[in-house]
């Protein structure tokens, strides 16, 4: 079980294990004493998508991922539960639709990379181990993250609506992520799960908040 003064702040760090994904699999030794597995890794998906940047993109999500799962398949003791990051890009570009955690797939690139790394992560099931994906939206907070990429430009007056401003952005705190991580180890949850305030704004009204 999680410590039971997780809350307070405080740094849980016990050890650290290099890895570098796909040329290593990850330490057996990462795993002792391991009830739970958060996975994050992948290329950053800011920048320019040329076709190398958006095979990074892929393949790092789905080579990491694989690597990870193999590693805890050999394990004589596995870990109880994996939440594994995801992405909202799974739905793909649907307008004004509602989507929820029960809606198909979209079959944009985001939407193909969320459903191969999902599709890795979930082969974590055969070895008896839950898997949760995280369905990441826009992650605000200090310091980094989508923050750290507008804010200067912003700073510098040069924020504002990208094409008609309409599109749909679902947005999240670093916190309420942290929240549904551990919701997620915590109660048994064995599917995938919108990381989304529920309370999504287009693109313009984030511009005029963040300005």
């Amino acid at each position: 079980p999680l410590p039971a003064d997780l809350d307070r702040p405080r740094l849980w760090v016990d050890r650290a294990f290099a890895w570098n994904p796909p040329q290593i699999p990850p330490p057996a030794g990462a795993f002792d004493g391991v009830d739970f597995v958060v996975h994050l890794a992948g290329e950053n998906v800011a920048g320019r998508w040329t076709s190398r940047k958006k095979r990074a993109i892929l393949e790092s999500r789905k080579s990491a991922t694989r690597s990870l799962v193999d590693a805890m398949r050999k394990l004589s003791a596995t870990p109880r539960a994996m939440v594994s990051a995801s992405g909202i890009g799974y739905f793909g570009d649907r307008g004004d639709e509602a989507l929820t955690e029960a809606s198909g797939p979209g079959s944009d690139f985001l939407a193909e990379v969320c459903k191969a790394w999902e599709h890795e992560a979930a082969a974590a099931r055969s070895a008896g181990v839950r898997v949760a994906p995280l369905r990441l939206g826009l992650v605000l907070g200090e310091g980094g993250g989508v923050l750290g990429k507008l804010a200067p430009m912003f700073r510098f007056g040069l924020g504002g609506p990208l094409g008609s401003g309409r599109q749909w952005w679902s947005w999240i705190h670093i916190d309420d992520v942290v929240g549904l991580i551990r919701f997620a180890l915590e109660n048994g949850v064995d599917e995938p799960l919108c990381a989304a305030a529920p309370h999504p704004v287009t693109q313009a009204e984030f511009a005029r908040a963040l300005a």
